[in-house]
């Protein structure tokens, strides 16, 4: 296959996958994605979230970074770089009484990287922001009547970003995402009488979510010798005010709308939209450092987002603009160590990654206590995360470039404010491919 049909091909699977994601849901079963936009997604990639999700200080050539847009200029002008990722998920619920496992797996995300002109790189993809999954409840009864609550959600926010970075100074660069933002989240109560013949009632909000997302990083570079280097990094993420409908339906099936999704409603109650709901999205404002001596690297990131007071519709979640969010607060470490990147040994060019993570939830919940049924306040939770992984190097010898087959395990666990919340431990497999490919060099021959 010569090098033409080669980049054809690449650019039809990125293509293909693209257009597969956009009419897909992000996976989850957290009850936690109830509220507000749904669990957060960190914008760390492959080898970046083996170690701990660092990506403010990260630097490279043969990896894309679109955590800080700055990093795209490290790249020379013949290459270019394709990048995949997938995932697998178990993910356990524990209120101290109870236990229940749940299985997803997802396409994370997809993005390619190349140069544009010297000292200009440039990177375009598709990456998740946010995913909505649940659906728990249990047996009610009221005068007599036994019938089954349950409480379903589904959606996320994803983000198509197109990125450019320049280095105008020596080891100092510059650079920028725009990325369009959308996603659609529905939100019900279906009530399932126990008689056969009673119809099963459904209250469901929905809505769609389309804005511009603007992202700004920098980066600067410090030799401290020939082979010791410490690079900082920021990047500022602007809020977003945001406009959308919500859709309110109330809808009589005459079974489970969500074990049979092909059933028509067989009545409509209530058929009614909000207009120009408001829906904000935070400043974001990140920094951190990477050091490394060639063999061996380490990394700090911090990050802050002005959550507090942001807008929300009141009629999704019942809650007022001073209780609903919080600050948000997320650390990231993380380091990676090969014995010799130049060795003719294979085992000598693995990369041994790992990292860890902190982070407070940025959604408060409202809370009800099991036994007395009463509502108890507001509570929330923090989430503690651990990474390891491996880089295997997978060699061109035709142009000898080397691409990278990324394996990463990680566990975390969000530890709710009450003893009586629903507590989760993740425990995550993730695989990606990282293709470096000659693009750009000018051969003499096919």
């Amino acid at each position: 296959m010569n090098i033409r049909k080669k980049r054809i091909f690449s650019l039809i699977a990125f293509l293909t996958i693209t257009v597969v994601t956009f009419a897909q849901q992000v996976g989850s079963n957290s009850p936690y994605s109830r509220y507000g936009y749904g669990l957060l997604s960190n914008p760390a990639l492959g080898a970046s979230e083996a170690m701990g999700g660092i990506s403010y200080g990260l630097r490279r050539s043969q990896q894309v970074n679109p955590g800080n847009p700055a990093s795209y200029s490290e790249l020379d002008s013949l290459t270019f770089i394709f990048d995949m990722g997938v995932s697998g998920h178990l993910a356990r619920m524990n209120d101290g009484i109870n236990n229940r496992d749940f299985y997803n797996g997802n396409l994370d995300y997809v993005a390619m990287q190349f140069p544009l002109v010297r000292k200009v790189g440039a990177s375009i993809g598709l990456l998740p922001y946010s995913k909505t999954g649940y659906n728990f409840g249990g047996a009610r009864s009221l005068s007599n009547i036994q019938y089954v609550e349950s409480y379903r959600g589904t959606g996320g926010l994803s983000q198509v970003y197109a990125g450019v970075a320049w280095e105008p100074l020596t080891n100092f660069s510059v650079g920028a995402n725009l990325s369009y933002l959308f996603g659609s989240f529905s939100r019900s109560s279906v009530v399932a009488p126990v008689a056969a013949s009673a119809l099963v009632t459904e209250d469901k909000f929905n809505y769609t979510l389309r804005d511009l997302k603007y992202d700004f990083g920098l980066q600067y570079r410090y030799d401290l010798d020939k082979n010791r280097s410490v690079t900082l990094g920021a990047v500022y993420t602007p809020g977003i005010q945001a406009k959308a409908d919500v859709n309110h339906s109330v809808l009589l099936f005459s079974g489970d709308p969500y074990e049979n999704p092909w059933l028509a409603p067989a009545d409509k109650i209530v058929g009614d939209t909000l207009r120009g709901a408001s829906f904000q999205l935070p400043h974001t404002f990140g920094l951190g450092f990477t050091y490394t001596n060639g063999r061996f690297l380490a990394g700090l990131d911090g990050t802050y987002q002005r959550w507090k007071n942001l807008d929300y519709p009141d009629i999704l979640d019942g809650l007022t603009a001073a209780e609903r969010y919080n600050d948000m607060i997320r650390i990231n470490t993380g380091m990676e160590y090969v014995i010799d990147p130049m060795s003719q040994n294979f085992f000598h060019r693995i990369r041994f990654r790992g990292g860890l993570s902190y982070s407070n939830a940025y959604a408060n919940f409202s809370i009800v206590h099991p036994e007395s049924g009463r509502n108890t306040g507001m509570g929330s939770y923090r989430e503690y995360g651990a990474n390891v992984g491996l880089g295997l190097p997978v060699r061109d010898y035709m142009s000898g470039h080397v691409s990278m087959l990324n394996i990463g395990f990680s566990y975390s666990r969000q530890q709710p404010d009450e003893k009586h919340m629903i507590s989760q431990d993740m425990f995550r497999i993730s695989l990606n491919m990282n293709i470096n490919e000659f693009w750009f060099f000018k051969r003499q021959f096919n």
